[in-house]
């Protein structure tokens, strides 16, 4: 999802008590809050079954913490600046813990200084963008790999189809009963090689998986390491190479900049916006970039939120399953 932005209503009227009351807790934040904008990133496509933004603009989340499958849901509270968060099942307590991490408080939009006319205007009409820090690695990295060398729909429809065959229910009400929370670490490895086929995930990706969650410990480690470092350990995992491990601390550490390389489109559009040069590789790309040193990841988001895209020349890339081969 381009610009990671996910259209939340504005929030609604009070709701009325829950029949089974999680525990709660009020975080008031510094500035502007958007929650489509700040939680957009986490959410892998519109049948994500970890993610689902409400009518009542609400957003739900299930995570597998560090204490086990937590469901957390998160809303504007009218009226000011307060996120009211809510949640559920033995990962709850850790969830609320990290919540303002989650949207933004560790993030420092005011460190950005924009250099170019289109990333000015598109700061100025995202005041609420903030870099989300889930604090959980695995929940990005395996969606991540999933999107390595195939459509975004490909990726997603993997991403659905596993999570909903070989996760759990998310404790508590959980958007009811829609929400899902992706399987352990042992789970992934123990499922079968004509579950990952139907999937549509070839056995590079499902290699891949697999040797990152034979070291899940190793892995869920890089939470608290720098992000540099972070993606250093990442990329010590076959398969697993600088494209992966940026897509992955830009959720994981809320790392700005963390810019992603070896993207088959953002080249082209950081290129155009910034220089009228559709044709950008990455080298180019970082060059445009670094008057943005240490905010690159913001800038190169920003640019995707400007909608400042060059027309396609070329068909989509084309779409496999390999599934039904």
């Amino acid at each position: 999802m381009r610009g990671g932005h996910v259209p939340v209503p504005p929030a609604g009227v009070p709701r009325p008590a829950r029949a089974e009351a999680g525990r709660v807790r009020t975080w008031v934040s510094a500035g502007p809050v958007d929650l489509g904008l700040v939680l957009g990133p986490l959410r892998r496509g519109p049948g994500d079954p970890t993610f689902r933004a409400m009518p009542d603009g609400s957003v739900w989340r299930a995570s597998l913490t560090p204490s086990g499958p937590g469901t957390l849901r998160v809303s504007v509270v009218p009226g000011g600046g307060a996120v009211r968060g809510e949640a559920w099942g033995p990962g709850g307590e850790w969830l609320l813990d990290g919540m303002p991490d989650l949207l933004g408080a560790s993030d420092e939009p005011e460190a950005f200084a924009p250099r170019h006319r289109v990333v000015a205007l598109a700061r100025h009409r995202r005041p609420g963008l903030r870099l989300t820090r889930t604090g959980l690695v695995l929940e990005s990295l395996i969606p991540s790999v999933l999107e390595q060398k195939v459509t975004t729909d490909e990726a997603y429809r993997a991403w659905r189809l596993l999570v909903r065959k070989f996760g759990e229910p998310a404790p508590g009400p959980a958007a009811g009963g829609r929400l899902w929370v992706m399987p352990a670490p042992r789970t992934w490895a123990l499922i079968p090689s004509w579950e990952w086929h139907r999937a549509g995930v070839d056995d590079k990706r499902a290699s891949t998986i697999l040797r990152a969650v034979r070291v899940a410990a190793r892995m869920e480690e890089a939470s608290g390491m720098e992000a540099g470092a972070a993606q250093t350990r990442l990329e010590l995992v076959p398969g697993i190479g600088p494209w992966t491990s940026a897509e992955t601390v830009q959720r994981s550490h809320g790392a700005a900049d963390a810019v992603t390389v070896g993207d088959l489109h953002l080249p082209g559009i950081v290129g155009w916006a910034l220089a009228g040069n559709r044709s950008a590789d990455d080298a180019e790309m970082l060059e445009l970039l670094e008057p943005y040193a240490g905010q690159r990841h913001r800038a190169a988001r920003l640019i995707l939120l400007s909608g400042r895209v060059p027309e396609r020349r070329a068909p989509r890339m084309t779409r496999g399953d390999i599934g039904k081969l």
